[in-house]
Parts: C-alpha cells; sequence; structure tokens
C-alpha cells in the first residue's frame, strides 16, 4: 500500500498536488481507524514525506477549533499546537495521557515531514516532478523558506510553554515519563 501510495504522488507533474489529492481522499479513511498502534504503523511506514505531512496537517486541522487557512510552515505548526485537541475519534477507551502521547507522537512526525519537504537542502527535489528532478540536483538548488519559517526562539518558546500549560490542566503533574521524553524531543 505505502509503495503505491508514493507511486501515486510521483506519477503527477506536481507532486505537491497529487499529495493533496490522495491525502484529500483517504483523510476520513485515517479518521476511522479503531487502534492507535494501526494509525501509527499507516503513518510511519508511509515512504511519501509528502503524503504524511499533509495527512498530517488535515489531522491537526480537523482537531483545531479555528481551522487555519495559512499554508504549511513551522509557524502553522506552532498554530496547531496551540489550538489543537485531542480528536474525539481517537478517544475510545484510553487514558487521558496516552491521548496527548499520541499527539505529542503526530506533533514530532508533522515537524521532522516539514522539516525533510521544505528545510533540508534536497527538500526542492521532492516537491518537483520526477522528470524535473535531474535538473535540481545539477544546479545544486537551495531550498526556499517561506516568511512564515522565519520564526524566534521566544514564539518556540511561549508556544510549548503554553502547550505544556494546555497539558497540565489537563494531566496535573507530573507528567508520564513517555510524555516528558516527547516533549524533550519536539523542543
Amino acid at each position: 500500500l505505502q509503495r503505491m501510495l508514493s507511486m501515486a504522488v510521483e506519477v503527477d507533474r506536481s507532486p505537491t498536488c497529487s499529495s493533496r489529492k490522495i491525502a484529500d481522499d483517504i483523510f476520513l479513511f485515517v479518521l476511522h481507524i479503531p487502534l492507535r498502534s494501526q494509525r501509527e504503523a499507516l503513518l510511519n511506514t508511509m515512504e511519501s514525506q509528502l503524503l504524511r505531512c499533509r495527512l498530517l496537517e488535515l489531522l491537526f486541522q480537523h482537531s483545531c477549533d479555528v481551522p487555519t487557512a495559512s499554508s504549511m510552515s513551522l509557524d502553522k505548526i506552532l498554530y496547531f499546537m496551540s489550538h489543537s485537541s485531542v480528536l474525539p475519534q481517537f478517544q475510545g477507551e484510553t487514558a487521558t495521557w496516552q491521548r496527548w502521547d499520541e499527539m505529542l507522537q503526530y506533533l514530532s512526525l508533522l515537524l521532522l515531514s516539514y522539516q525533510t519537504l521544505w528545510v533540508f537542502p534536497l527538500a526542492e527535489h521532492l516537491r518537483t516532478s520526477v522528470s524535473d528532478r535531474m535538473d535540481l540536483i545539477a544546479q545544486k538548488a537551495k531550498p526556499r523558506l517561506q516568511d512564515s519559517d522565519d520564526i524566534n526562539q521566544l514564539d518556540i518558546q511561549l508556544k510549548m510553554n503554553n502547550f505544556i500549560n494546555r497539558m497540565q490542566e489537563t494531566l496535573g503533574q507530573p507528567f508520564p515519563p513517555q510524555i516528558q521524553e516527547k516533549l524533550f524531543m519536539l523542543q
């Protein structure tokens, strides 16, 4: 399945556009996956970083009280930290701390996927068609950052503190070790 999804993203002239179409089509399926282990298996094994990034973006958009129309950026990831809630579909019989743990896992995955696609030196190649990649590689093209990727350390710290405060209101203190580890990795 992952190989087929990856190929489906690549066959279009614009992988970014095809990943959006595919993610929009399979989003409801992902929302209705009953077990966390199954959701994580799907997202962790995705070969297409574009598709994984878009699916995670849709998940967080769905969990926001006030969704944002801005394009994917580091600023948008910080927005998700401030405005996302644990998805009701994922609550089931699990403990509250496990739902927060899953949310942290997805935030980390989103950040890693985004960095791979937009920040790393070869990122531009993953968002262009296969036929155009050779030219970009030959030109040693540098990635173009968006204005909303220009965030400072203070912004990050404020959003992290707000996020941690939201978790403390729900979970109390001290956090389970899994949560502490994921918070540290996300920071």
